[in-house]
């Protein structure tokens, strides 16, 4: 497999994808009004403001949602299925949607890795130790 390269063509996530190729998950932090949200936007979505910062994430967490994926919506994907998708709450209080391990369950706790998948790292969620 080559290695991965997490370069982004959008200013607002080249941040964010430039984190995972370094093994850390981020998300956008107001410096205005605090809040925490995913996935990067450049401006709060609580008060408007631009002035947001990335953060790191412990990279725990609980599943929301999960699926398997047995049927990938592209080819370019088929050579990974099955593979899993869900929806984690990090602990820091936003939601994303990432990789995982299939074996886990809605309210597992879980831990973020960052694994090849394609030409890119990618968070991939795991069982917590």
């Amino acid at each position: 497999m080559a290695e991965a390269t997490n370069v982004s063509a959008d200013p607002i996530a080249r941040d964010w994808w430039a984190g995972i190729a370094e093994g850390r998950i981020g998300y956008e932090a107001c410096t205005d009004c605090g809040a925490a949200q995913f996935y990067p936007r450049g401006h709060c979505t609580a008060c408007g403001s631009a002035k947001v910062a990335m953060r790191t994430a412990a990279g725990t967490g609980t599943i929301f949602s999960i699926t398997v994926v047995h049927r990938p919506p592209s080819a370019a994907l088929q050579p990974f299925a099955p593979y899993a998708i869900a929806l984690v709450d990090l602990d820091e209080g936003v939601r994303m949607m990432a990789h995982a391990d299939p074996s886990l369950t809605i309210g597992a706790r879980v831990r973020a890795t960052v694994a090849p998948f394609g030409d890119r790292a990618v968070p991939r969620f795991v069982a917590a130790a």
